[in-house]
């Protein structure tokens, strides 16, 4: 049998010998014989038609290990698996496809020029509907660990999940929502909401280094909302998440500060990849004690416009890490009020397994008038 070398595998297989030499290591596709005094690479020509599978279905995002599954299967079942796989894209697409919508209609809703024309559509000197929040919280210990060091809030202004860990997690998690509590009474000056909470997050920041000490072992993720009368001010931090349920579609509104988010956002993990990845926990950004000489971290903050019949939720990864998107949007959609939503959430999270401690807070935005 006449072999190729991996250079005329390479061409007629339209594969790199970059790639022929990764999928050597990953066992996707190993050459017919290597030379054992050079190493050589050789393949024999009927491993095309393997090769060029492998080609299309990295050309189609399928993960290697989907690949591998694939390669492994009779073709009709390797069939099914692939149309599987292209509904799943689709299903996302989808789903990106609406969240684009959401921003740019929320970014042309905020933009300064927009605003300052009292004619704009959606500009808050037009509506005067009073508009409040109705909310609950909801935190679980989960059906593994010991003990909860989740921290979940809802008052009248202020919407906050905070996720410790460390040996002093739950003290942590607790002063770090603690120091946002004021905003609940405190008078609100328009215009200056931002910097009234980049001030709060810096007594949450002070709270948590004296509960953590001098080191970074311990910590917390932070995510608040603080809601202004017409909008919600956003401060996040971490791996906790904000959701928005608006006209039927979830839309995530805050983004992972994760090793895994960082490695999706260039391209060098696919999603389902990332669900199976070792470093998945591994958080980028939190807020923690006074361990070594790095500045604290920025966190990331802004507002949020508010309509009638928002549906806002704020949960640790609890519930996101084992829940998938479509059903919390289900559960969103579904349950007739803040406290029926929360506890189906918690609820599906423990019905996944409870790895984790898992903490909900469910917000709605409400006419006041027909209250």
């Amino acid at each position: 049998m006449e072999m190729l070398t991996i250079g005329a595998f390479a061409r007629a297989s339209r594969l790199s010998p970059k790639a022929l030499r990764l999928y050597d290591e990953l066992e996707l596709l190993r050459p017919a014989r290597v030379d054992p005094d050079t190493g050589y690479r050789y393949y024999a020509p009927e491993q095309l038609e393997q090769a060029r599978l492998v080609a299309w279905l990295r050309r189609l995002g399928m993960p290697l290990a989907g690949i591998r599954e694939v390669c492994a299967l009779e073709p009709a079942a390797a069939a099914r698996e692939i149309r599987a796989f292209w509904a799943r894209v689709e299903s996302e697409t989808a789903t990106r496809r609406d969240l684009a919508a959401f921003l740019v209609d929320h970014l042309s809703r905020t933009a300064p020029s927009d605003r300052s024309d009292p004619s704009f559509p959606g500009n808050p000197s037009e509506d005067t509907t009073m508009l409040e929040l109705r909310y609950s919280a909801l935190s679980d210990t989960g059906l593994v660990r010991p003990a909860n060091q989740d921290t979940a809030y809802a008052g009248t202004r202020v919407l906050a999940v905070a996720d410790g860990f460390g040996s002093g997690g739950a003290p942590a998690s607790c002063a770090a929502v603690e120091a946002l509590k004021f905003l609940d009474s405190e008078p609100l000056p328009a215009g200056s909401v931002l910097n009234l909470l980049e001030d709060a997050v810096q007594g949450a920041t002070q709270a948590v280094q004296e509960v953590a000490g001098p080191t970074n072992e311990i910590g917390t993720t932070l995510t608040a909302m603080v809601w202004t009368g017409s909008q919600l001010a956003l401060v996040h931090i971490g791996d906790s998440r904000a959701y928005l349920l608006r006209d039927g579609g979830l839309f995530r509104i805050t983004h992972d500060h994760t090793m895994i988010q960082s490695m999706l956002d260039e391209g060098r993990l696919t999603p389902e990849e990332a669900t199976v990845h070792p470093q998945r926990a591994l958080l980028l950004k939190a807020l923690t004690g006074g361990g070594g000489s790095a500045p604290a971290p920025a966190l990331d903050v802004r507002l949020h416009d508010a309509l009638v019949g928002d549906r806002y939720l704020l949960c640790s990864d609890g519930l996101s890490a084992v829940v998938p998107e479509a059903t919390i949007r289900d559960t969103l959609a579904a349950a007739p009020g803040p406290d029926e939503a929360a506890q189906a959430l918690v609820g599906a999270a423990n019905d996944s397994g409870g790895p984790d401690n898992v903490s909900c807070v469910v917000a709605d935005l409400v006419n006041a008038e027909s209250q």
